[in-house]
């Protein structure tokens, strides 16, 4: 099984930004657990702040892949472009997010992506990857 983390704009702060919402642990050092607790999956991750990269790395797996777990973070209540190529490519995407985005401001409560995915998680901390991964493997 092939699954790739997608994550979008200020991920790659984890660690450093708002510990109060996200914790004090980098996406780097999380990920590392993931692999080593999952080796039987090809694990991969990539993450961008720029919209039309995440777009170009959804159309670049969304057919060769099992799974694409996507934290599009902003992009998630702005991008049309991203909602579009989730409902293009044939990959399931499971839409992630760190917080409950529906207990921050009332703009994150709007998702571009939500309509075209496989399912949703949020809220549970950096552990709602690993649920988004365990829902691959059912």
């Amino acid at each position: 099984m092939k699954i790739i983390i997608i994550n979008g704009p200020n991920i790659n702060l984890l660690g450093k930004r708002e510990t109060d919402i996200y914790g004090d642990q980098s996406f780097e050092d999380f990920f590392k657990t993931l692999q080593s607790k999952y080796s039987e999956i090809e694990l991969f991750h990539y993450q961008s702040n720029i919209e039309g990269e995440l777009i170009d790395k959804l159309q670049e797996v969304g057919y060769d892949y099992d799974g694409i777990i996507l934290n599009a973070a902003a992009y998630t209540h702005t991008s049309v472009g991203i909602g579009d190529v989730i409902k293009a490519i044939i990959t399931p995407v499971i839409e992630v997010h760190i917080s409950n985005t529906f207990s921050r401001e009332e703009f994150r409560h709007q998702s571009f992506i939500s309509p075209n995915a496989k399912g949703i998680i949020l809220g549970f901390g950096l552990q709602s990857y690993e649920l988004a991964l365990l829902s691959f493997r059912h």
